[in-house]
C-alpha cells in the first residue's frame, strides 16, 4: 500500500487526499463534521447491522493531526469495538503523532474509512483476516450451526441459541432474511441437494422448510415433539431425515409436508445420522453407542453395530451386531459424528468413549480402527480425493489418517480442543475450527498449518465450503458467522 500527499502544515491547507493502492481500495468517503454521529448513534447503528457485510481487516493507524484536536477524528461503521485513545501533547511541537494497531477492524461495504478535513490519517494494511462478518444472532446467544447452498456460492445459512435463522449471501448489501416461526434453538439448518429449499430444524420439535428463491415459508415439519439434533436431504431428492431426541430417526417429503416413515430402535437420542452418498440406505448414531443402518423404504434395520451381541425382541429378524470382528470392538459411548465415503461402502464414526470406527455399509462388519485420541471424538470427515479420513478430538488434535491402512499419517497440534473441521474441496487441505475461536488451514500430506484465520471471540461451532470452492464460512458461540478467502487452497 501506497500514501501520497502532503501532511497538513506542511504545504497545504489541511485537506489533502488519502491514496491507495487501488487493489486495496474498498470505498471512499467524504463527511463533513457535522455530519458525524454521536457516540451512541454509533452504537445504535451497530445493533442494527443485521445482514450487513463488511471486510474484517487488521490495520496500522498512523494519526498526524493539529493540536487543535482534541483527538485524532477515526470513525468507522459496525466497528464499536474502536475506541480512540486520548493522546498527549508533544512537548514541542504542535502535531500529534501516534500509531496504533486495530486487530480484527470490521469494515462495511458503504463506509470503511473517514477523513476529516484538518487531519491527515495513513493506514497500513498487515492482513485482510475475513472478507466478510455477519452479526445475526444476538450476541448474548449463539450462533450454533451453517449450510451453504450447493448451487449458489453465495447463498448460505445459520441457526442460533436466540431461536432463528438467517438466509444471507456472501458479498452482497441485501438484508439476511430472518427465518422465524421457533421457539428454541435453531440447532441445525440444511439446503436441499438442488438449493431450491432450506430447512431449518430445531430443538421445539418442529422444521421449518423455505422457498430460497421466494424467500418464504413454504411449510412446517413435526415429529413427536421432541427437539430435532440434526437433519439430511436426500442426495437427489426433496427427502428429509432427521434425529430427534425421542430416540427416533423421521422422514419427510418436504413437497407435500408428509411424514414417510419412522425409523425405530435406538435406546436414546440420536445424535448423528445421513443418507449414504447413493441414496439407498440411511446410518445413523445414538447416544446408546450404537449405528444403526437401515432401509428407507421398510424403515427396518438392515444392520445394528454396537459393543455386545442382542437379537431382535420379536424374532423376526436377526439384527447383525458383530462384536470383536478381526479384532475390533466398537464404541462404548454415545456416537457424536458420522461421515462416508463417496461411494457409499464405508461409515465413519466417532464417539464419546475416543474411538473411531469404520464399518462395511453393506455387511455391517466393523473393516477398522483408529486409534490416537484420548479424549471425546467431535468431528469427523473423509476426503473425496485420497481417501483419507480426518477427526478432531477435545484432546487438542486433529489426526490425519490412511483409512485403507488404518494408520495415522500426521496429527495436527491445537492450542484447545477441536470442535469442526472441512476438507476444502478435492484438495489436500483440511480446515479445522476451535474452542480458542480460530480457524485453521492443514496440508494433509505435511500435517503443517498453512493458514491461521483468527477473529471469532468464542469456540467455532460449525463451518463448510461453498460450492465454488472460493469461501469457507465459520459460526461461532460469538454469535457471528465469518466469511474467509480460501482460493488459494483449491
Amino acid at each position: 500500500m501506497s500514501i501520497s500527499g502532503e501532511l497538513p502544515g506542511e504545504g497545504s491547507d489541511g485537506e489533502e487526499e488519502v491514496f491507495i493502492d487501488e487493489e486495496d481500495i474498498i470505498h471512499e468517503i467524504t463527511i463533513d463534521e457535522e455530519d458525524l454521529p454521536d457516540r451512541d448513534e454509533e452504537d445504535d447503528d451497530v445493533g442494527d447491522g443485521i445482514g450487513r457485510g463488511g471486510f474484517c481487516l487488521e490495520l496500522q493507524l498512523s494519526v498526524y493531526a493539529k493540536f487543535s484536536l482534541s483527538a485524532p477524528p477515526f470513525f468507522c461503521q459496525l466497528a464499536s469495538q474502536i475506541v480512540l485513545e486520548e493522546i498527549e501533547k508533544p512537548a514541542d511541537d504542535d502535531v500529534l503523532s501516534c500509531s496504533i494497531t486495530f486487530h480484527d477492524l470490521h469494515l462495511s461495504h458503504q463506509q470503511c474509512f473517514i477523513m476529516q478535513s484538518n487531519g491527515y490519517f495513513r493506514f497500513q494494511l498487515i492482513q485482510k483476516t475475513s472478507l466478510m462478518i455477519l452479526r445475526t444472532h444476538f450476541l448474548a446467544t449463539k450462533a450454533s450451526c451453517y449450510t451453504r447452498n450447493p448451487t449458489d456460492a453465495s447463498l448460505v445459512a445459520s441457526g442460533g441459541k436466540d431461536d432463528r435463522g438467517f438466509l444471507w449471501r456472501i458479498g452482497s448489501d441485501e438484508g439476511a432474511l430472518e427465518l422465524t416461526g421457533h421457539k428454541d434453538t435453531v440447532g441445525t439448518v440444511a439446503f436441499s441437494s438442488d438449493g431450491n429449499l432450506l430447512a431449518c430444524g430445531s430443538f421445539d420439535g418442529q422444521i421449518n422448510v423455505w422457498n430460497t428463491a421466494a424467500r418464504a415459508l413454504k411449510g412446517t415439519l413435526e415429529g413427536s415433539g421432541s427437539g430435532f439434533e440434526w437433519l439430511k436431504w436426500h442426495p437427489r431428492g426433496h427427502l428429509i431425515i432427521a434425529g430427534s431426541e425421542d430416540c427416533n430417526v423421521w422422514m419427510w417429503n418436504a413437497d407435500h409436508n408428509a411424514i414417510i416413515n419412522t425409523f425405530v430402535g435406538h435406546s436414546n437420542t440420536v445424535t448423528c445420522g445421513d443418507f449414504t452418498p447413493d441414496g439407498k440406505l440411511i446410518c445413523t448414531g445414538s447416544d446408546d453407542a450404537s449405528l444403526r443402518i437401515w432401509d428407507p423404504r421398510s424403515a427396518q434395520s438392515r444392520h445394528v453395530i454396537r459393543d455386545f451381541i442382542e437379537f431382535s425382541m420379536e424374532c423376526v429378524f436377526v439384527e447383525h451386531i458383530f462384536e470383536l470382528v478381526d479384532g475390533h470392538g466398537y464404541h462404548t459411548d454415545g456416537l457424536t459424528c458420522l461421515s462416508m465415503t463417496l461411494d457409499s461402502q464405508t461409515v465413519v464414526s466417532g464417539s464419546k468413549d475416543s474411538s473411531v470406527h469404520a464399518v462395511n455399509v453393506n455387511s455391517g462388519q466393523i473393516v477398522g480402527s483408529l486409534v490416537g485420541h484420548t479424549t471425546s471424538i467431535e468431528c469427523v470427515g473423509i476426503s473425496s480425493s485420497y481417501g483419507w479420513v480426518a477427526t478432531g478430538s477435545m484432546d487438542q488434535k486433529l489426526i490425519i489418517w490412511d483409512l485403507t491402512h488404518q494408520s495415522s499419517r500426521c496429527t495436527c497440534e491445537h492450542d484447545e480442543g477441536v470442535t469442526s473441521l472441512a476438507w476444502l474441496g478435492s484438495s489436500r487441505y483440511v480446515a479445522s475450527g476451535c474452542i480458542d475461536g480460530k480457524v485453521r488451514i492443514w496440508d494433509s500430506l505435511s500435517g503443517d498449518c498453512a493458514r491461521e484465520f483468527s477473529g471469532h471471540a468464542d469456540v467455532v461451532q460449525s463451518m463448510a465450503i461453498t460450492a465454488d470452492g472460493n469461501a469457507m464460512v465459520s459460526v461461532s458461540s460469538d454469535g457471528s458467522a465469518r466469511v474467509f478467502d480460501i482460493s488459494m487452497f483449491k
